[in-house]
C-alpha cells in the first residue's frame, strides 16, 4: 500500500512525512541495504519531480522526511519511492508480503518556528530510542553525510545545520525540558496541517542563540 489518499494544501509548502512497516514489522533485510535503497530513490524523485529534501531518517521500521515541494508534485513523487522501495525490498528479502502498513502519512508545516520543532523531532528519533547518545552518531540519517562522516548520495538541501555546526548540533542534541514535549509534537504531526501547543520549549531561530 503506498498511496496517500488525503488532498493537500495546495501551493508549495514543508512536509514532514512518515511510513511504518506492516504490523510494526523490521524491513526484513540488513538497514544499510535499505538505506541504500532510498538513497537511490530519494535521489531519483528529487531531481525527476523537483522535490527538494530538507532531511531524513531511517529507523528499523519506519522512516521520517522532511521535504519542500509543491502539492502538486508531491503525491506522485511519493507514489514511486512508496512503489519502488517496497518492489526492491521485496527483490532482496525474496518475500512477496505488503511492506508498507498504510499509506504514507503528510503534513503540512508552516512557519519557521514549527519547522524547527519538527526537524528536531526527526533528527532526535534514535537518540529518544535508546539507540545512540547523540544525533551524529546515528549512521542512517542525513546528518552523518552532511558532516563529511559518510559518503550522502540523498541531495539534501539544510539550511539549519550547516548555519552553524557546532552550535546546531548542541541545540539537536539538548533535550527538550518541557513534559510530554514529543507526545505534543506527535500529535500535531497527526494532523493535516502541522501544528503545536504553547509549549515553552517551541524553539526559537537559532541565530537568536534563545535556550531550548
Amino acid at each position: 500500500m503506498a498511496r496517500s489518499s488525503r488532498n493537500l494544501p495546495e501551493g508549495c509548502f514543508e512536509f514532514f512525512i512518515t511510513a511504518r512497516c506492516a504490523n510494526k514489522e523490521w524491513f526484513k533485510i540488513p538497514l544499510p541495504e535499505v538505506w541504500d535503497i532510498f538513497s537511490r530513490y530519494l535521489a531519483f524523485i528529487s531531481h525527476s519531480y523537483d522535490i527538494q529534501i530538507r532531511a531524513f531518517i531511517l529507523m528499523a521500521n519506519h522512516f521520517h522526511l522532511i521535504v519542500s515541494a509543491d502539492s502538486a508534485n508531491l503525491p506522485p513523487a511519493m507514489n514511486y519511492l512508496m512503489r519502488e522501495s517496497a518492489k526492491e525490498i521485496n527483490r532482496l528479502s525474496g518475500r512477496i508480503n505488503q511492506v508498507w502498513g498504510r499509506p504514507y502519512h503528510s503534513a503540512c508545516v508552516i512557519g519557521y518556528v514549527h519547522y524547527q520543532n519538527v526537524y528536531k523531532y526527526l533528527y532526535r528519533n534514535p537518540v529518544e530510542a535508546g539507540i545512540c547518545e547523540r544525533v551524529e552518531e546515528y549512521p542512517y540519517s542525513t546528518v552523518q553525510g552532511l558532516l563529511g562522516f559518510s559518503h550522502l548520495l540523498i541531495p539534501v538541501q539544510d539550511e539549519i545545520l550547516l548555519n552553524d555546526v557546532e552550535f546546531q548540533l548542541e541545540w539537536l542534541n539538548r533535550k527538550p525540558s518541557a513534559e510530554k514535549y514529543r507526545e505534543e509534537i506527535r500529535k500535531g504531526l497527526g494532523k493535516r496541517t502541522f501544528s503545536f501547543g504553547l509549549s515553552k520549549d517551541r524553539v526559537e531561530h537559532p541565530n537568536n542563540r534563545t535556550p531550548i
